[in-house]
């Protein structure tokens, strides 16, 4: 007569280890050797498999519910769009010549709207900007701009330094001209 009952140590031994999901045996060399020690492994595989295919049945029965009934959903709304359309098609054929310029003009009402409102708020943001740094608030980029100034002001400096430097040469250059010829001019 075959021992069926279970020690502590089959059932641990047993649990503790991953199983082989399409065998349903256990997973490697010495566990396969040794854990069945005791037992009939025919009859361990076989509550084994009829746990798997109550399993696998589970698993198409939800399956296949999920997905009829989204079919379902999907061809109700298909079938819903082919009869509003067919509905619909006459009507706005036979209603072009007012909704066609009406849904224009309601298009460009919407976008004007929308975008003036959208250069009003960037307006208030660049007035809000220009009060906080003109009160020495710094905002947000300031120091960017800041060195921007100091460049273009070191730029505009130098710009004026070499228009004075070429003015006086070349002026320098025709009064040393007119001298050889005797006449001057009087800058």
């Amino acid at each position: 007569m075959t021992d069926t009952a279970r020690t502590h140590h089959d059932i641990t031994s047993r649990d503790q280890y991953p199983r082989d999901r399409d065998q349903y045996s256990m997973i490697g060399r010495d566990r396969d050797k040794y854990s069945m020690i005791g037992r009939d492994r025919d009859q361990y595989n076989m509550y084994g498999r009829d746990y798997s295919k109550s399993r696998q049945i589970a698993k198409a029965v939800t399956a296949v519910t999920a997905g009829g009934s989204l079919l379902v959903l999907s061809s109700l709304t298909l079938v819903g769009t082919v009869i509003a359309l067919t509905v619909a098609t006459p009507l706005l054929v036979i209603f072009s010549p007012i909704l066609v310029p009406a849904l224009i003009t309601v298009a460009l009402l919407i976008t004007g709207f929308l975008s003036s409102g959208g250069f009003g708020i960037a307006a208030i943001t660049v007035f809000s900007w220009i009060y906080k740094y003109a009160t020495g608030e710094h905002p947000q980029g300031s120091d960017k701009l800041d060195s921007a100034r100091m460049k273009l002001g070191g730029k505009v400096q130098d710009m004026k330094d070499r228009a004075q430097y070429y003015g006086q040469q070349q002026t320098g250059g025709e009064h040393d001209r007119d001298r050889t010829r005797g006449t001057q001019h009087t800058t």
